[in-house]
């Protein structure tokens, strides 16, 4: 195939009609709100028959020694709650085996409809996942606003060796999870103009961008809002089981940051090796834009932004480093796991960004003042308004689940017969991985169907002996490979748009027949990493065993 129209063919042979038909049936799926809310209505209607059957388990459950506690104020709280002494040692050995019984509550009961009516407000106070986008958006957003990162991404590009640039260009996608929207609306252009302003073909550039965006999503080299979120969910889905485990928000990171490298490795080798024979020469008659043009407003900005960079840095080493240091651990001295650093990263991300963006914005002239910072923080919480909403349904769909107990029941009953199969935690893994990538093509949002998943997968590979954090690695895998050939995807017709500036007749055809090769690629070869990773017990993250 060497010519563009030749390349755009594909959506108008068998193929094509069944990607049109996968659109056309795409087209009738609800908004992700509706989909919550028929779940919602679901459970309701499941938990009163399950409760009038008489659902229940009886399990064993490993329960700590009682412990004599005192009223206080815990660190992360305002509300006098039971405060273990500080002195208390847990000795391992101590804890009881005890026999549990739990059965399904009705939300159609009086007890269960006094619930739904009083505990709404409270359910999206206490989902901590609302908390974290707006802390993380704060500073993300405002160097997102100001145009930090769009100067980033095109400085990158433009300083990058042609021999390297599809590697740069991958790399840079993964990383821009951290921007969120960023990478979808700023890379994935300006890697298809970097393609065809060195006479390659831009579909190439404007795929190894898509692949590396969203086709990786998962993983980066830093702390991206995302990994706060599928913590926050997981920790929810964890307590319904064992309220004293909890995992942090670096519980993946050993795993992501080795992704990140493997993964630009193998959507380089797809796009060179693969994608642009397939393509061949472009013949379109698009005309290449300049890259290296650079505003002097713009380098100004980026000279302001390390400077404001390295200044907060410091000031955040300050509180770190030395020892005895706030933000260490004030018993153990620990920088990284149990440590205050480790709970105020997110903070510490956003700070970075946040005086990094305002630095570049009075450089570059895109920022006049603190109001005008301001309105560019207002203006990405306006963005976020639709995700709030979900959060809030969602919220909503996770506490009125967890009142049921059918998740434990669910879990319990499932635990029973996988145990009985016999399965080990490698063929349990491997197939949870393939459910997420499959359930991707209907729902992309990685937050709503990890708000499905969680409160039923977790509790139930916990009790198969299998660890949070490696469930969260194998939904990380599964989870990306796929969004980049759904068009329900949300950015999906805007990359279609992308491309029409290159090919007028490409459609969505032509974007999944791009894609195609790079999701298989990327599951299968992911999937076999992870079980390798495992099999290795490598930690995942600092004080994240693979296993229990």
């Amino acid at each position: 195939m060497t010519a563009m129209t030749e390349s755009a063919a594909p959506q108008h042979t068998f193929l094509g009609r069944i990607l049109d038909g996968i659109e056309r049936a795409g087209n009738k799926v609800p908004h992700p709100a509706i989909i919550f809310v028929a779940l919602i209505a679901g459970v309701i209607v499941l938990s009163q028959i399950l409760y009038i059957a008489g659902a229940s388990v009886t399990y064993e459950v490993v329960a700590p020694p009682a412990v004599a506690a005192t009223q206080g104020y815990p660190s992360d709280s305002s509300v006098v709650v039971p405060v273990v002494p500080p002195n208390y040692q847990y000795h391992v050995g101590d804890e009881t085996v005890q026999t549990q019984t739990t059965a399904v509550r009705g939300l159609l009961t009086a007890d269960g409809i006094r619930f739904m009516f009083t505990s709404p407000v409270a359910n999206f106070n206490n989902f901590g996942v609302v908390g974290i986008i707006l802390v993380a958006m704060l500073g993300v957003g405002l160097a997102e606003e100001a145009g930090l990162i769009g100067a980033l991404i095109r400085l990158l590009v433009r300083r990058s060796p042609r021999r390297l640039i599809t590697f740069i260009i991958v790399l840079i996608g993964i990383l821009s999870s951290v921007a969120t929207d960023a990478g979808y609306l700023v890379l994935i252009p300006l890697a298809a103009a970097a393609f065809h302003s060195m006479g390659r073909h831009p579909l190439a550039g404007l795929a190894a961008g898509f692949a590396g965006v969203g086709a990786a999503f998962g993983v980066n080299l830093l702390i991206a809002p995302i990994d706060g979120i599928l913590t926050e969910v997981t920790n929810e889905s964890i307590s319904l089981v064992d309220p004293s485990r909890t995992i942090d928000v670096t519980a993946n990171f050993f795993f992501a940051v080795v992704s990140t490298f493997l993964l630009a490795i193998i959507i380089t080798l797809m796009t060179e090796k693969v994608i642009e024979p397939r393509l061949g020469a472009y013949r379109g008659g698009a005309v290449a834009e300049p890259t290296d043009v650079v505003p002097a407003e713009e380098s100004r900005g980026l000279r302001y932004a390390l400077y404001g960079l390295l200044g907060s840095l410091a000031f955040v080493l300050l509180f770190t480093l030395p020892p005895g240091a706030p933000l260490r651990n004030p018993e153990t001295g620990a920088i990284f796991g149990d440590s205050p650093f480790m709970t105020a990263i997110l903070v510490v991300i956003s700070l970075l960004f946040g005086v990094a963006g305002y630095c570049y914005g009075k450089g570059a002239h895109t920022i006049t003042g603190s109001v005008a910072a301001i309105n560019a923080v207002v203006k990405t919480y306006a963005g976020l308004a639709g995700l709030i909403f979900l959060l809030l349904i969602i919220a909503q769909f996770i506490a009125f689940f967890n009142y049921t107990n059918i998740a434990t029941v669910l879990a319990v009953v499932l635990a029973d017969a996988l145990e009985t199969a016999g399965l080990g935690p490698i063929p349990l893994i491997v197939g949870f991985v393939l459910v997420t990538a499959l359930l991707d093509i209907i729902i992309p949002g990685v937050i709503p169907k990890w708000a499905i998943f969680a409160p039923i997968f977790i509790p139930l590979f916990l009790r198969l002996g299998i660890a949070p954090q490696l469930v969260l690695a194998a939904y990380r895998v599964g989870d990306s490979p796929f969004n980049v050939i759904t068009p329900l995807m949300a950015y999906f017709a805007v990359i279609v748009v992308f491309a029409q500036r290159y090919e007028k007749t490409a459609g969505v055809g032509t974007i999944v027949a791009l894609m195609i090769p790079y999701s298989l690629v990327i599951l299968v070869t992911w999937t076999i990493f992870l079980v390798v990773w495992f099999l290795l017990g490598i930690p995942l993250g600092p004080g994240a065993p693979v296993s229990i």
